[in-house]
């Protein structure tokens, strides 16, 4: 008489155990859009928390001039908060070629950056232009109403008379 050895001891039917389903659900690693990987990349180096140097793979032509530029002012560190990538968007105007924006939070100061990039033959996407957006001008100050000249309802202000006399 044969012994089964795969049930336990007490048990006499011939069912076989079930395949348990894993307790943790791992989500299958989405992969990243290359504007998306480059957002945080630039982020990295333009926050100051990576050195230039560290996009020196990765960019082509003018861009790393640009970053070398931009990183040491340190255009997009803020006080506090952390910089994060909130929204990027990417539109492909050929192939090959990637031109993508990105909205920069920290805190309560959100930031502007676009940036181009292109697939060389290797098909490795390369960062090719980098642009920040222009910090707000500050505004205007207002002038008190009794400070401007008054004008009469309905009356134009007279244009200059021409040298004819009419």
């Amino acid at each position: 008489m044969s012994v089964n050895r795969t049930r336990p001891a007490g048990r006499h039917d011939q069912r076989r155990p079930e395949t348990v389903p894993s307790q943790r659900r791992r989500a299958p690693q989405r992969m990243l859009r290359p504007h998306h990987w480059f957002a945080e990349r630039l982020l990295a180096v333009l926050s100051g928390q990576r050195p230039v140097h560290w996009m020196l793979g990765h960019t082509i032509g003018e861009a790393y001039d640009q970053l070398a530029e931009l990183a040491p002012t340190t255009p997009l560190r803020a006080r506090g908060a952390r910089p994060v990538v909130r929204q990027c968007h990417g539109a492909q105007p050929a192939p090959g070629v990637v031109e993508a924006c990105a909205s920069i939070a920290a805190g309560e100061q959100v930031r502007a950056m676009a940036f181009r990039l292109e697939q060389g033959p290797d098909l490795r996407w390369r960062c090719a232009a980098v642009e920040l957006g222009t910090t707000p001008h500050p505004t205007a100050p207002r002038t008190h109403p009794s400070s401007t000249p008054s004008r009469s309802p309905g009356v134009t202000p007279s244009a200059t008379p021409s040298p004819s006399g009419d």
